[in-house]
């Protein structure tokens, strides 16, 4: 009787250790996350920032139902093949890159882990096929910046009609030979002499601006390039002590003291690719989902910046702005 007790007894006491087993949660980290996908996140802050919370718009909970790998490309002279590389050996279930460098780095990293990339023009860099099926690993967004530096530097013109020099600042990449054939061919509408300087590392910008200085350029716009966009503050600074009035394709250059910015919002981006993540994770293929173009484009004016310049915006340019920081 004694030893029937004792076997129920021990039965009760392993039935208890099972159930409370069950009834505490995983924690994250143990092996059990092996179920939370695994984002990685190739980006700037703000892309980061924004894709985060169009996640959460979307329920999920960073550290709960999904985890976040984020790798910076702000710091200078970052490699992308080596951020995407860890990415790679963790694994990650997804990878969200943003810029063309990055795209490709990933593209070139993988061709199973789906990726979703936000670029300048994904087929003319050979990432997609085609817009609408895109084909392989890859789906993502177009920032269609090719089109809309046609735009900036009519708006330029438009924020400073003296303007008949105009220096054009680039940096190797994948798409810069069509931005700035784009950008050469609206000078030329316009009656504008454009003189390209070509960036080539955080350690060139006296030899750049000191070529701006050579060809009397009196205005400049800033094509699209992560070195610009790394050393944003820098060539901000420098654009205002040369006093030329200064074109960006991101509204954090005017946030941070620029005086024009025009181009697609990069958070509603972001927010954006936070869909095709979400649909990615559901068991939809990337290859089978169409590249997304830009809803919105903001022209952003920085007014305090004009005055230190000694500028007036025209009024009509100032009601076009989507923007005014005063």
């Amino acid at each position: 009787m004694l030893s029937t007790i004792a076997c129920m007894r021990s039965i009760a006491l392993g039935l208890a250790l099972v159930l409370l087993t069950l009834a505490e949660p995983p924690a994250v980290g143990s092996q059990q996350t092996t179920a939370i996908p695994r984002v990685g996140v190739i980006t700037n802050k703000v892309g980061h920032e924004a894709l985060r919370k169009g996640l959460q718009d979307l329920a999920y909970t960073e550290g709960k139902n999904i985890i976040l790998e984020f790798r910076s490309t702000e710091p200078p002279e970052v490699r992308l093949p080596d951020l995407v590389a860890e990415l790679v050996r963790l694994p990650v279930d997804v990878i969200v890159a943003g810029g063309t460098s990055a795209v490709l780095a990933a593209r070139q990293a993988t061709t199973t882990i789906p990726i979703v990339g936000l670029s300048v023009d994904p087929v003319a860099s050979g990432l997609v096929a085609t817009l609408a099926r895109p084909g392989g690993n890859l789906t993502g967004l177009s920032f269609s910046e090719v089109e809309t530096d046609a735009k900036r530097l009519s708006l330029l013109k438009e924020a400073v009609p003296s303007v008949t020099r105009v220096a054009a600042l680039s940096a190797a990449g994948p798409t810069a030979e069509p931005i700035l054939r784009e950008t050469e061919r609206t000078a030329r509408t316009l009656g504008v002499q454009l003189h390209p300087v070509e960036l080539r590392g955080s350690d060139d910008f006296e030899r750049v601006f000191a070529a701006m200085n050579a060809r009397q350029a009196e205005a400049l716009v800033v094509l699209p390039a992560t070195v610009h966009y790394v050393n944003r503050t820098r060539i901000i600074a420098l654009a205002i002590s040369h006093r030329l009035p200064s074109m960006f394709w991101r509204r954090d250059f005017v946030d941070a003291g620029g005086l024009m910015s025009y181009g697609s919002d990069q958070p509603e981006m972001y927010r954006r690719a936070a869909s095709l993540v979400s649909k990615i994770l559901q068991g939809a293929k990337p290859g089978d989902l169409p590249v997304e173009q830009p809803r919105k484009f903001e022209l952003i004016v920085n007014l305090k910046t004009a005055k230190a310049l000694g500028l007036t915006i025209p009024q009509p340019v100032l009601l076009l702005a989507d923007e005014v920081i005063q």
